[in-house]
């Protein structure tokens, strides 16, 4: 993956934070992931994705006659819930000013720091 951003100066020791990002909305989901890679790269860090994991579709299948007698007609209903991946290239200390932006009510983060 071909990372973007001119990386951190200094002699700081530098960690690989990946950022996943869940949401069944699409929308919120894109905002949230361009906010926190336009926040990275005005702060000169190294950053690649956000990359688009397989979106999980959940379908759960029923009858909607609640006596089981009738026609036999089914209700079909669908989640479909989508997942982005966002690697950062920062000092631990930087985490936090990046991820002060605004995020969705509908949107999960998870961080998870690695050396």
């Amino acid at each position: 993956m071909a990372s973007k951003g001119k990386g951190v100066s200094g002699g700081d020791r530098v960690d690989r934070i990946r950022v996943i990002l869940t949401s069944r909305n699409v929308k919120s989901l894109e905002k949230v992931c361009r906010d926190l890679k336009n926040a990275a790269l005005d702060k000169n860090l190294s950053v690649s994705g956000p990359v688009r994991l397989p979106t999980k579709t959940l379908r759960i299948t029923t009858r909607k006659s609640p006596c089981g007698e009738g026609t036999n007609t089914w209700d079909r209903f669908e989640m479909r819930i989508h997942k982005r991946l966002i690697d950062l290239h920062t000092p631990s200390e930087m985490v936090r000013q990046i991820t002060s932006i605004k995020i969705e009510p509908d949107v999960n983060v998870e961080v998870h720091m690695n050396q």
